[in-house]
């Protein structure tokens, strides 16, 4: 009988719980946590996080809820609840901060559920960004969509049959070209001797995607291009410059396949006679100096100076807590390495400490071992800068346990001039405390705690934090790394984009809490400009061996294609690529600097970003992208760089004393028509195309500027 009154009182106990799930709990009391320690103010992670709100200056956690039995709104509303919506017994309410803590056993619910914040996907972003107005042709002579503009992307996981690829009707691919760096099948890029090119649309669909690489049959660069640039393929997500071409390149991981992909690129676009803008949604911090002269940052600048436009990621290391700066005046510095620790990352070494000095003076660095209770078991030797000539690899003895660690140090590094030291300290298999030390007499020295894998490709941070007295822990600021340092290169932060919920309330627009800060340590201003890069839609490679949680999928030539959601730098950074793509696409003469310049000069500002510094911050750069108003600036301005452009018209006579005439052209298919000097300074402004005058211009070189057909034309001549 015992056992019969046991069974029957169990479904009972059960219905008197409440019930919620274990990622409900656990936000609920991470959420606790942090309102406890920030005093119950909300940071903006909190925000961008979780569907908190502030209404009557009291913050809000919202949730959904199955009404009990006992379900009273009198009684929820007494205690500060805010009772929405209800269809059935299910129930919508926001629930104060300080009742947060018995909200998962409030008897007037049979089941909770924090709710989920609603993210933007892609279709939110093109309008945050102001790129559906420049697709519109709003107060333009013409909407603009990256045609005949060239988007590059390096990466790895491409999808080459997706539809996103394809133009809008779906009829022809949009790749020019892709090169599989891993792939040693063959044929090779001409010039080249590895990898294998495919050129045509038959070998895009035979092959179907990139090769399995270190990443595996990745997708990122498959979410990545069909934000720069994808057709949509019928859905909602539709990309910046969705009828740009594109060129693929998946790169192994070193510096010289970068340059090798890029040259690639150049002599591709260069072949087509189209503007290529290159997009890079990755980065490294320990690809040699992360201060804009390294080699690949010199021939960025090159490419820069040829034309092509780059754009990359900021970082993900934003509130990593992974620098130290430390001005030396005959002292040292104590802090203690934090290390990934994963027991499914087959990959995992250690700890990558890199750090820079000022030029002409040395510094020493080491490592100290300290048990749980921070007491000194063992610790190596002080390793100068200026010394320290030969590459260290060497180990501590801890008992029967040993720490490996290697250094390598230039007292004078190359391309900068500045003392610089790489320690490595593999992960230790006890639980000790691994300790930096370093000391100087003068001089400012940077440091950074990056993971370290055996594949080399680490580039997240982990913090530098302190034991106590006499030791100092880190910050996430000067967190910008290669090529992302480089001058020429459009650096791109990530923000949430705006969007209006089921309510009509604007939400989302903070700044990503993992977007990296600048500084560079020269302190050049790093990151340029911002951009949508939070749980932003775009496609998924269909070959890909990654998991995902699919938002959207489309069927095309028999296969299926998904479309997931990612957060990251890497996806704020195509975004830019595509705003690049528009503005090329309205006046393909502009330099890679004017692009640039056109994308500060023209960045917004709101209620999240704040007023900003009239040079940019650190971590908005100079705001927030806006194409509609790029776009605008850029059909205004003379560029400088020689493209081929197929021009049906002329300047006659060419060189002129008196007049000159446009022949080829009617007044009627003209917007506007300037006439310019070298320096780019308007000199004139013509209503015809018959019989210009001239005669008041002094002698020397010229250009005539019209807006034909939506697109930047323009000519030289000669006034004699």
């Amino acid at each position: 009988m015992r056992i019969i009154l046991i069974l029957l009182l169990l479904p009972f106990a059960g219905l008197s719980q409440v019930q919620s799930s274990g990622n409900t709990r656990a936000d609920v009391q991470f959420l606790l946590s942090e309102f406890q320690q920030s005093h119950g103010e909300v940071s903006d992670v909190i925000r961008n996080r979780f569907a908190v709100n502030k209404i009557n200056d009291q913050e809000y956690v919202a949730f959904l809820a199955k009404a009990s039995a006992q379900f009273n709104q009198t009684e929820l509303e007494n205690r500060g609840i805010l009772v929405g919506s209800r269809i059935n017994d299910i129930v919508s309410f926001k629930c104060p901060v300080n009742e947060l803590s018995t909200i998962l056993t409030d008897v007037n619910f049979t089941y909770i559920e924090i709710a989920g914040k609603i993210k933007p996907l892609l279709s939110k972003v093109p309008g945050d960004v102001r790129a559906d107005s420049v697709w519109m042709g709003a107060n333009l002579p013409e909407g603009y969509t990256g045609k005949d503009v060239i988007i590059g992307i390096t990466d790895w996981g491409f999808d080459y049959s997706s539809p996103m690829y394809y133009d809008t009707l779906l009829a022809d691919t949009r790749i020019l070209a892709a090169w599989d760096q891993f792939k040693n099948s063959g044929p090779a890029p001409s010039g080249y001797a590895y990898g294998t090119e495919y050129t045509t649309p038959t070998e895009f669909q035979n092959v179907g995607s990139d090769t399995a690489n270190i990443y595996s049959y990745a997708t990122h660069g498959s979410h990545v291009a069909g934000i720069a640039g994808g057709s949509g393929a019928g859905t909602i997500y539709r990309g910046i410059a969705f009828e740009s071409n594109y060129l693929f390149t998946t790169f192994l991981v070193d510096e010289s396949a970068v340059l090798d992909a890029w040259e690639w690129m150049y002599n591709k676009a260069d072949a087509e006679g189209k503007r290529l803008v290159v997009n890079m949604s990755w980065g490294l911090y320990h690809m040699q100096s992360i201060d804009g002269t390294s080699l690949l940052s010199q021939a960025l600048d090159n490419y820069s100076s040829l034309g092509v436009v780059f754009v990359t990621s900021a970082g993900n290391n934003g509130g990593a807590d992974f620098h130290i700066k430390k001005d030396f005046a005959a002292d040292s510095l104590l802090t203690r390495i934090n290390f990934y620790n994963s027991s499914t990352l087959t990959t995992l070494w250690g700890q990558s400490i890199q750090s820079w000095g000022t030029p002409g003076e040395p510094y020493s660095i080491g490592i100290k071992i300290m048990n749980t209770s921070n007491v000194l078991l063992a610790e190596s030797a002080y390793y100068s800068t200026a010394t320290t000539t030969s590459y260290i690899d060497s180990f501590v003895v801890v008992g029967t346990d040993t720490v490996f660690f290697n250094l390598s140090c230039d007292a004078a590094y190359p391309t900068n001039g500045r003392p610089q030291a790489r320690l490595r300290v593999k992960r230790p298999s006890g639980s000790y405390r691994i300790v930096l030390k370093s000391q100087a007499t003068s001089g400012t020295v940077h440091y950074w705690n990056v993971t370290e894998l055996t594949s080399d490709v680490g580039n997240w941070g982990m913090p530098f934090s302190s034991l106590g007295s006499g030791y100092t822990a880190g910050n996430d600021l000067y967190g910008i790394g290669a090529p992302a340092c480089s001058f020429s290169a459009i650096t791109v932060a990530a923000y949430a984009a705006n969007f209006y919920t089921g309510g009509g309330t604007l939400a989302g627009g903070a700044l990503a809490n993992f977007s990296s800060v600048g500084p560079l340590i020269n302190d050049t201003l790093k990151p340029d400009i911002s951009a949508p890069g939070i749980q932003v839609g775009s496609s998924m490679s269909s070959y890909t061996d990654a998991a995902y949680t699919s938002i959207a999928s489309v069927d095309f030539n028999g296969r299926t294609y998904g479309f997931a959601k990612l957060s990251g730098t890497s996806m704020s950074s195509p975004v830019v690529a595509g705003v690049v793509a528009l503005i090329l696409d309205a006046n393909p003469t502009l330099t890679p600097a004017q692009v640039k310049d056109i994308i500060i000069q023209t960045a917004r500002e709101d209620n999240h970003t704040g007023v900003l510094p009239a040079d940019g911050d650190e971590y908005w750069g100079h705001g927030k992208i806006n194409a509609y108003h790029a776009v605008q600036l850029a059909l205004g301005i003379l560029g400088t760089v020689d493209i081929e452009q197929d021009l049906k018209w002329s300047v006659y006579p060419n060189p002129a004393a008196e007049t000159i005439t446009l022949s080829g052209l009617t007044s009627e298919s003209i917007n506007s028509i300037k006439i310019l000097d070298v320096n780019g300074a308007v000199v004139l402004e013509a209503e015809s195309v018959h019989l210009i005058p001239v005669s008041g211009l002094n002698a020397g070189m010229y250009f005539v500027r019209i807006i034909h057909n939506g697109k930047v034309e323009q000519q030289k001549f000669v006034v004699q």
